[in-house]
């Protein structure tokens, strides 16, 4: 399964960080790589703009998350349409955006597209349910007999 994610088009609709502030990228692609390791899915991420060295400069696992940028001139939309029209008619392949252009390029080429809404809710699920599943991971641990001597020898020494 992979999904191609219209970046700036997602943030705009879901996010409470501005466009222009690089966190909003940094925390979508830190997202997106926890549901990748999750579900085991490639991701194409296209943002507008000029390319971010520090996301740029990121070596992603596996090569599961590819994050791309348009070249001078031109826009992520290009990009995408492109990817589309390579992709036509693949089976299991999404592309996630809210841009009526975009959607309609995507059902004309037989690929499913799903709002930035609903990819947020699906998002949302799968990281709490890896939030939820870490905690119910965690493991307590009890101090070992040696452990609660020593302790009780530091305690004694103190009176």
């Amino acid at each position: 399964m992979a999904y191609l994610i219209d970046g700036n088009n997602f943030i705009g609709h879901t996010s409470s960080y501005e466009l222009r502030d690089p966190w909003s990228q940094y925390s979508l692609v830190a997202k997106l790589l926890i549901f990748n390791k999750i579900q085991k899915v490639k991701i194409i991420l296209v943002f507008d703009g000029r390319p971010d060295p520090e996301i740029m400069d990121q070596n992603f696992p596996d090569r599961s998350l590819t994050v791309l940028y348009p070249d001078i001139g031109k826009n992520a939309d290009g990009i995408i349409k492109e990817i589309i029209s390579k992709r036509a008619r693949e089976r299991r392949f999404y592309v996630v955006s809210s841009d009526r252009e975009i959607k309609d390029c995507a059902r004309k080429n037989g690929i499913k597209p799903l709002s930035c809404e609903e990819f947020n809710k699906q998002l949302k699920v799968v990281l709490k349910e890896n939030k939820e599943l870490k905690e119910m991971q965690k493991e307590a641990r009890f101090p070992s007999p040696l452990e609660i001597n020593h302790w009780v020898d530091i305690f004694r020494k103190k009176r």
